[in-house]
């Protein structure tokens, strides 16, 4: 029987914990069926590093911004910085921008800031947001909604662990949810519950590598190859087949990183 193909959609391959083995990790997430990888630059200063991970490795694609845990320790991005960034063939997305108020809640009003920066250059660049949120629902849905009102864009709500009411806000924008290893932990029954309650075709796996490791690998270094993990754990609770679910979550990242499907050309 043929293995089923599978895309992390959000990983960290710059960082040292991955980059110290990077042939390795590679080709033990292609033996377990990812065939490409999407990795994430979250300081515009390092991008040049991560699209050098991105044209060495023909699986990898990358997306690039400013993590909003370091919006106050960063320069301010800007638009022609991200649009810039954006003409590499092989740059698929822009972000992660985001809000965290977990950690960081007193740099809120310049985080809200980045994040819409981040939104135009999604429009300007016709590319896919990718979001952090983490306990700023509120915030993260009037702002989403604000922006898709003056000007339509796509996006992914990534590694998603908020509440339903921010999935619902991001589902009826048209935007995706993204499935992390969170999604397989024992006790993420209600998180479960409401990826089953999406749209099937609004669903992405990833594994925010090297971090949130799913079982039976939890606490320790994560990597693109448990993405398989994560599928099978996320199928069964779902009630359907480990091959389908794969399938569709492909089907949908093409949808949505479509910069990342093979034979494309950028626009």
């Amino acid at each position: 029987m043929t293995q089923p193909t599978i895309v992390d959609s959000h990983c960290h391959l710059d960082f040292d914990s991955l980059s110290d083995e990077l042939p390795e990790v590679i080709a033990r997430a292609q033996a377990a069926g990812v065939t490409r990888m999407v990795t994430i630059c979250t300081k515009l200063r390092t991008a040049s590093q991560v699209q050098t991970i991105a044209e060495a490795h023909a699986p990898v694609f990358w997306a690039a911004g400013t993590h909003p845990m370091s919006v106050l320790d960063e320069p301010m991005a800007t638009l022609d910085e991200l649009t810039s960034l954006a003409k590499h063939p092989k740059f698929v997305g822009i972000g992660e921008t985001g809000l965290d108020y977990h950690y960081t809640a007193d740099s809120a009003p310049a985080q809200q800031d980045s994040l819409r920066l981040h939104i135009e250059a999604a429009r300007k660049t016709n590319l896919p947001l990718i979001i952090h949120s983490r306990d700023a629902d509120e915030d993260m849905a009037r702002i989403l909604t604000e922006e898709h009102r003056a000007g339509a864009y796509n996006c992914v709500m990534h590694c998603f662990s908020s509440g339903a009411a921010l999935a619902e806000a991001a589902l009826d924008l048209g935007f995706y949810l993204s499935m992390s290893g969170i999604a397989a932990f024992p006790k993420s029954g209600a998180l479960r519950d409401i990826f089953a309650a999406a749209p099937r075709d609004r669903l992405l796996l990833e594994t925010d590598s090297p971090y949130l490791a799913p079982p039976p690998h939890r606490g320790k270094r994560n990597e693109p190859a448990f993405t398989a993990l994560t599928g099978q754990i996320v199928a069964e609770a779902f009630g359907m087949g480990y091959a389908e679910l794969a399938a569709q979550t492909s089907t949908n990242f093409d949808r949505l990183f479509w910069k990342a499907v093979p034979g494309q050309k950028a626009a």
